[in-house]
C-alpha cells in the first residue's frame, strides 16, 4: 500500500509540474498559430477558411505518415535501407518515436509479429552482452584486488569508472555530434540522447528527420548502432548496481568452500547424530 501510494503521489506531482511548466507555452503557441492563419488569409484573399483548414489537415496527415511537407518529391525516402534499419531498431528496443510507422496492412501485421519475436531477442542479446562485459570487468576487478586489497572499494571504483566512461561515450559526446549535424543546441541533443536511451521516445526530436541532409541512411544506421551499444552499457550498469545492492543488503549466499559441496552442515550433522542416539535408546 505504501508503494502504491508513493507511485500515485509521484504521478500527481509530475502531472502538476508538467502542467505548470507547459500549459502557458502551449497556449502561446496556439495563439501564435491562429494569428498566422488569420494573417495568411488576409494576405491571400482568394482563399477562404475551410480551404485553409483542409490544406492544414493534409499537411498534418502527411507528417503523421512520415512525409516531410517541406521540400519536394525528391526528398530522401523514409523507407530506404538505412532508415528501415533505424526503424527496426526502435521497434525491438521499444523506443517507438512515433514519427514513422507502417501504413499498409501487411506492414502493420509484420510489425506486430516482428516486435513479438524481436523484443525478447533484443533483451536476450543485451543480457548476454552485459554478462560478457561483466565477465571482463570482473577479471579487471580481480587484477585490481591484487594491488588494492579492499574488494568493496575496487567494486565501487569499477562502477564509478564504468559510469563515467559510459556517460562520456554515450551521453556526453553524442549530443555534440547531434547538435552539429541536426542544428540542435547541446541541451536539445542531450535531451534526445537521454529520452532515447531511457526508451521513452517522445518523437519530438529524431535524428535524420530533416530531409535536406546527405547520407541520411548511413547516419540513421550509425544512430541505431549507438542505441544498441548504449543500452548494453545501461544493462551492465544496472546489473552491477543490483549486485552491489545484494552484497550490501546481505542477500547473496555465502560461498561454498572447496571440498564442502554436497556435505551437510555441522548443525544438520549434530541433529542427525542426536536422532540416531534417541532411536537406539528407544
Amino acid at each position: 500500500m505504501l508503494l502504491a501510494l508513493s507511485q500515485f503521489t509521484y504521478l500527481l506531482l509530475g502531472a502538476t509540474v508538467f502542467q505548470l511548466l507547459e500549459k502557458e507555452a502551449e497556449s502561446n503557441n496556439r495563439n501564435y498559430f491562429q494569428m498566422e492563419k488569420l494573417s495568411f488569409l488576409a494576405n491571400y484573399s482568394c482563399l477562404d477558411g475551410p480551404a485553409l483548414e483542409k490544406f492544414v489537415k493534409v499537411i498534418l496527415d502527411a507528417w503523421e505518415s512520415g512525409v516531410n511537407p517541406s521540400g519536394n518529391s525528391t526528398n530522401p525516402s523514409n523507407w530506404d535501407f538505412g532508415s528501415s534499419f533505424f526503424f527496426a531498431g526502435t521497434v525491438v528496443t521499444t523506443i517507438g518515436y512515433g514519427n514513422l510507422s507502417p501504413t499498409t496492412f501487411s506492414g502493420q501485421v509484420f510489425c506486430v509479429f516482428y516486435a513479438l519475436c524481436g523484443i525478447p531477442l533484443n533483451l536476450a542479446f543485451l543480457n548476454q552482452l552485459s554478462k560478457c562485459l561483466t565477465l571482463h570487468l570482473g577479471r579487471l576487478e580481480h587484477s585490481m584486488v591484487s594491488v588494492v586489497p579492499y574488494k568493496q572499494c575496487v567494486e565501487v571504483l569499477a562502477v564509478v569508472l564504468l559510469l563515467l566512461m559510459g556517460s562520456v561515450l554515450f551521453l556526453v559526446f553524442p549530443p555534440v555530434v547531434f547538435s552539429h549535424v541536426e542544428g540542435w543546441s547541446y541541451g536539445e541533443g542531450f535531451y534526445y540522447a537521454f529520452i532515447t536511451l531511457s526508451t521513452i521516445g517522445f518523437g519530438d526530436y529524431v535524428v535524420g528527420n530533416s530531409q535536406d541532409k546527405h547520407h541520411v541512411s548511413i547516419y540513421r544506421s550509425l544512430a541505431a548502432v549507438w542505441i544498441i551499444l548504449a543500452l548494453a552499457w545501461l544493462a551492465l550498469l544496472l546489473n552491477m548496481g543490483a549486485r552491489m545492492m545484494e552484497h550490501f543488503l546481505g542477500l547473496q549466499q555465502a560461498p561454498v568452500r572447496a571440498g564442502e559441496e554436497g556435505k551437510p552442515s555441522a548443525r544438520k550433522q549434530e541433529e542427525g547424530l542426536s536422532r540416531r542416539v534417541s532411536d537406539q535408546r528407544t
